[in-house]
Formats: structure tokens, C-alpha cells, sequence
């Protein structure tokens, strides 16, 4: 993570960090490239967002490597006083939970419903501390389709054969995190999974139009579900605000995932949507990668 400690008083991390303090911490952003002095949008106070998993399958080491990771950040800013509030969403409803429900002929509830249980059994198993909120994406859709409507408002989704697309060319700095060129990328082409090459930068969806054989919401967009991609910005904005302190993830999610949150966020509330973000590496084994 590139977390450096500096020279502090002793027992410092008992009264917490107060605008006069040295900063305590310097983080490696990835946006930048480079590590920087650490300060939270609230002094004492850090709003933290990590990407859970996607439930249908159980977790192995190489999704562990990433949770202990950022279990050790978050203890990390906690024993240097900061009281922290974390995210970790649960994404139980994407192309992989729908295709694997179909496969094992059950519902998608009930599908997921043993891989999160799963989940949260081997975090105990690890000692990873529980962060303060763990929402499903299948119980925060209102929220997507109201963070949809606000795009498309501003005019930065539109629909499609009753799907919505986010607009690229409508927001200019996309590809920043990802260090994208954006003379090389594709315009009016549109993009419906929830993942593609890194080479293919196209309109990316926010809403899936309803399909036979998959779950669908009955919403003002119409009936459908939410991309993989809208379900982060539109928790992570519920429970930790507009803006927020750090982001995490793997090193895969730079793009798509994370520069599409950017995007999303951004464009639909003119703000910052986060300070730092901080990237793990994959977990390599016999020399593959997990």
C-alpha cells in the first residue's frame, strides 16, 4: 500500500491527529503515481470504500490478499487515531451470480445467499475486522436508478432499446486514474457486460433493459437491473458521502471498474468523488496469477 509511518509522540495514536499535528501518513496514490502526504476531508476522521466480492464462487487467497490488505489499512489508520467508517460492498447481482443461478437452477437470493455466508466465515477465520457497513447491491437499486437519473438529467446517460449508457465523450477527463489514451478510444459504440478488453473504451451501461431468464427491477427506467459498475458509486456515495477519503481495490479494477465509477460519480455530482486511491497487487502463485 505504501503506508509510511512518521515520527510521532508517543501514545499519539490515543488522542487522535489534530490539525496542528505533522501528518501522520503518506499513501501511494495511484491517480498521481506517487505517495503523498495523507489528510482526511474531516480532521480524526476517514471514510474508506473497499470492493467486496462478487458472489458466486467462494473466495480463494488471491481475493484474501486483497482483504487483509486493507485490513491492515484500516487498522493502520485506526491505531494512528483516526475513527474510521468502511464500506465493503457485496455484488450479488452481475453477469457471473445471474449465470451461475441459471446453471445451479436456483434463485439469485438464494445462490449468493451461501457464498456470502461463506464470505464472512472465512473472514472470522482470518481476523478480519467487519467493516461498519457490508450493503448488497440487490437492496440499494432505488439508488441506482436515482445516481441514473441524475446523469441522464445532466445529460450524460442516455437510453437505448430501454437500456441506459453512460455518455464517454461528455465527461473529457475520463481515462485519468487509468492513464487511458483518449485519442485511441472508440466513440458510439456501446458496451453491455460488465467486463471487456482494455483495449475496447467504449459507452458503458448503467442500466440493463430486462432479458428473459434474469431477475429484473420494475423501475422509472423502465424494468431491468443495474450494471456492475453504477452499484459502487451508488453505495459507496449512500453511506460515506459525495466525497470520501480513500478508495481500494485490486490492480484489475483501474479500468474498467474504477475509472467508470469515477466517471459516474463525477459527472453526476460535479464533485470530487475521491482523494486517494490505493491499489494492491495480485497474489502470484507458481508463477500465475490468482
Amino acid at each position: 500500500s505504501g503506508a509510511d509511518s512518521r515520527t510521532r509522540p508517543r501514545n499519539a495514536h490515543r488522542r487522535g491527529p489534530d490539525r496542528g499535528d505533522a501528518c501522520l501518513s503518506r499513501f501511494h496514490n495511484t491517480v498521481s503515481r506517487r505517495k503523498e502526504e495523507f489528510r482526511p476531508l474531516v480532521d480524526g476522521e476517514v471514510r474508506l470504500y473497499t470492493c467486496g466480492p462478487t458472489v458466486y464462487d467462494f473466495a480463494h487467497i488471491g481475493n484474501f490478499r486483497a482483504y487483509v490488505w486493507e485490513d491492515l489499512l484500516r487498522r493502520y489508520l485506526k491505531a494512528s487515531g483516526y475513527r474510521v467508517t468502511q464500506v465493503m460492498n457485496i455484488t450479488d447481482v452481475d453477469d457471473k451470480t445471474i449465470r451461475g443461478a441459471r446453471e445451479a437452477g436456483t434463485s439469485l437470493e438464494e445462490f449468493t445467499g451461501r457464498y456470502i455466508e461463506a464470505f464472512f466465515e472465512d473472514l472470522d477465520a482470518l481476523g478480519i475486522e467487519r467493516a461498519e457497513h457490508c450493503p448488497r447491491a440487490t437492496r440499494h437499486v432505488p439508488e441506482m436508478v436515482a445516481l441514473i437519473e441524475r446523469l441522464r438529467e445532466r445529460g450524460h446517460a442516455y437510453e437505448s432499446k430501454g437500456s441506459y449508457y453512460f455518455r464517454l465523450d461528455s465527461f473529457p477527463t475520463y481515462g485519468r486514474l487509468a492513464r487511458l489514451d483518449r485519442e485511441g478510444m472508440i466513440e458510439n459504440f456501446r458496451v453491455d457486460s460488465d467486463e471487456y478488453e482494455k483495449s475496447d473504451v467504449r459507452d458503458f451501461v448503467l442500466w440493463k433493459a430486462r432479458k428473459d431468464g434474469e431477475p429484473f427491477w420494475e423501475t422509472p427506467l423502465g424494468p431491468g437491473r443495474p450494471g456492475w459498475h453504477v452499484e459502487c458509486s451508488a453505495m459507496s456515495m449512500k453511506y460515506l458521502g459525495e466525497s470520501f477519503d480513500i478508495h481500494t481495490g485490486g490492480a484489475d479494477n483501474v479500468f474498467p471498474h474504477h475509472e467508470n465509477e469515477i466517471a459516474q460519480s463525477e459527472a453526476a455530482t460535479g464533485k470530487r468523488f475521491v482523494r486517494t486511491w490505493m491499489h494492491c497487487a495480485h497474489l502470484v502463485v507458481n508463477g500465475e496469477k490468482m
